[in-house]
């Protein structure tokens, strides 16, 4: 028996495990600013406050994409990542990838549909990290 081989994800999948990570980023963020009110007694607000959050949910996403090739949702939906040499991606990758997805995101998906003009169905934020998200299929 072979053993299966990897395709570009599509776009169904692609957004399945991101709302999926989406939901455990939030809850890992409200975690966070409870835990502030609660040692500072206070609201807490401002600049340090969001970029905290931006740090900590960029840490989030590099972890899993560096050190483990996949987020939980991508786990459940059976994607990986992988640079265009087919290893891991690099902590440079991670942040192009990162930051690059959340500028697709506030253009309403744009960069994400842009898979369909794409030959070998990158993404904006594939393509700017130089890295594929690959769907493997069950055995």
């Amino acid at each position: 028996m072979s053993a299966p081989t990897a395709e570009p994800a599509g776009l169904l999948r692609r957004l399945a495990a991101m709302v999926y990570d989406g939901l455990l980023v939030l809850a890992l963020l409200i975690s966070t600013l409870t835990l502030m009110v609660v040692l500072t007694n206070t609201p807490v607000a401002g600049r340090h406050v969001l970029g905290l959050l931006f740090v900590e949910s960029f840490a989030f996403f590099a972890y899993f994409w560096i050190f483990r090739g996949q987020t939980l949702g991508m786990l459940a939906w059976r994607l990986v990542i992988v640079s265009a040499d087919g290893y891991r991606i690099t902590f440079t990758q991670a942040l192009l990838r990162y930051i690059t997805g959340l500028f697709s995101i506030a253009l309403f998906g744009l960069g994400f549909l842009a898979m369909y003009l794409d030959p070998d169905r990158r993404t904006w934020p594939d393509r700017m990290s130089d890295s594929r998200i690959l769907y493997i299929p069950a055995k």
